[in-house]
């Protein structure tokens, strides 16, 4: 887990967001190790179900099936290894709410096709790359073993940012770059602005 390889994998994700994991978030994420991997495993599934949604919706995209059903794959496989996590610690795999994240991406998504298309596919990498630099930033504050195993995520997630982000180039009918920013905007101010409940994807923590 040296810092140069984790800075190596993450070049091009720190140029794509705009903007880092807040410190107070990682903070709290230290005291709340629990739900955090508890709300990990349901981003997996989530990650997963996604995937496999634009399987079935977008049936004549073959490099879309192609991508997806590995990511499908390798995201369930995630969902495995966190859940085991859960059991040799002892915490109990029970409901959370979901974080306002998805949802407040989601809600500037063009509903007309071709663009709500592309759109998903921002929104995915997105997601992808913010998971991913939440990995990073949270590995030098974890212990060694959900240290090393953070670490094992990363080559994936970079993938997978990649993959999404290569699909909606591909699918998109004019340059993807004015609704990669909108929803970057975006990202940035759910990212940045407190949060009533921890979550993987939440902001910093409301001031007590």
């Amino acid at each position: 887990m040296e810092p140069a390889v984790i800075d190596d994998l993450l070049v091009e994700i720190r140029s794509f967001l705009t903007c880092e994991t807040p410190q107070e978030w990682l903070d709290m994420a230290v005291t709340q190790l629990p739900t955090l991997l508890i709300d990990h495993a349901n981003c997996e599934k989530k990650a997963a179900s996604t995937a496999m949604s634009l399987m079935f919706k977008y049936i004549d995209r073959p490099e879309l099936l192609a991508k997806m059903s590995k990511l499908a794959r390798e995201e369930l496989v995630h969902f495995d290894q966190v859940h085991k996590i859960m059991l040799l610690r002892g915490i109990d795999y029970i409901e959370v709410s979901a974080s306002r994240y998805a949802a407040g991406l989601f809600k500037l998504a063009n509903r007309q096709e071709p663009y709500l298309l592309v759109d998903k596919c921002i929104i995915g990498a997105i997601v992808e790359a913010r998971s991913c630099e939440r990995f990073a930033r949270l590995i030098p504050f974890l212990d060694d073993d959900l240290a090393k195993f953070y670490f094992s995520l990363l080559r994936s997630e970079c993938r997978h940012y990649g993959d999404y982000l290569g699909l909606a180039q591909q699918y998109s009918v004019e340059p993807i770059t004015p609704r990669v920013e909108l929803f970057l905007a975006a990202e940035q101010e759910l990212i940045t602005r407190p949060d009533s409940e921890f979550r993987f994807h939440s902001g910093p923590p409301l001031a007590a």
